[in-house]
């Protein structure tokens, strides 16, 4: 029987390029917002894929996870990792069945993870269920109007965020911000350009 060719192959395939397909800084959006994160605070990143955001934390001193089901991805984090001489943790999983526990995070981030819209109210859940109180939930993803624009991101517009689902969504947490913007995003070969995102930051009720 032929093999299915799933996410995780594409991901995989993508990744073998030998540089880092989104540069091996950390998203603006989240180095922007560093003072949201403290020295040995833990920190999970879903859809980590190079390692670039998670080991930018690191040296932050945060005891940083990501998440992703690349292993290429995953060997490039490791790397990065050791050149920047830091400690990082990264899990294998399909995010939408990974146990992130309850109350163990202090923040949860995701950039640029292309959530479907198929596991997004059981994630956010997941994602609720395991922050601490107080706890950060940090996103950059590209909203539906990045489909005008050709400078990265998914074509397919149920892997497109709304901001409405997401204030929908973590109603009762405290809303930071929560907007939609056009800016333009250089990170590596895939994200180059004027883009449509979403950003969004809540906090967890203490």
């Amino acid at each position: 029987m032929e093999k299915t060719f799933t996410a995780a192959d594409f991901w995989n395939e993508r990744f073998q390029d030998k540089d880092y397909i989104y540069g091996e800084e950390a998203n603006d959006f989240l180095s922007d917002n560093a003072k949201l994160f403290k020295s040995g605070d833990a920190v999970l990143s879903l859809g980590e894929g190079e390692g670039r955001n998670i080991v930018f934390l690191a040296e932050l001193g945060c005891q940083t996870k990501g998440v992703d089901f690349s292993k290429t991805g995953r060997d490039k984090a490791l790397k990065l990792a050791s050149k920047r001489n830091v400690k990082i943790d990264y899990d294998i999983a399909d995010i939408s069945t990974y146990p992130m526990g309850k109350n163990e995070w202090n923040s949860i981030i995701s950039i640029f993870y292309p959530i479907s819209e198929n596991i997004r109210i059981p994630l956010f859940q997941y994602i609720k269920n395991a922050l601490k109180p107080g706890g950060i939930f940090l996103l950059e993803s590209y909203n539906k109007k990045q489909l005008d624009f050709d400078t990265g991101g998914p074509k397919d517009i149920t892997h497109l965020i709304s901001l409405n689902e997401l204030t929908d969504n973590f109603k009762g947490f405290e809303i930071i911000l929560a907007q939609d913007i056009v800016r333009n995003i250089q990170e590596g070969a895939h994200h180059n350009g004027l883009s449509s995102v979403s950003q969004f930051i809540a906090r967890k009720p203490i």
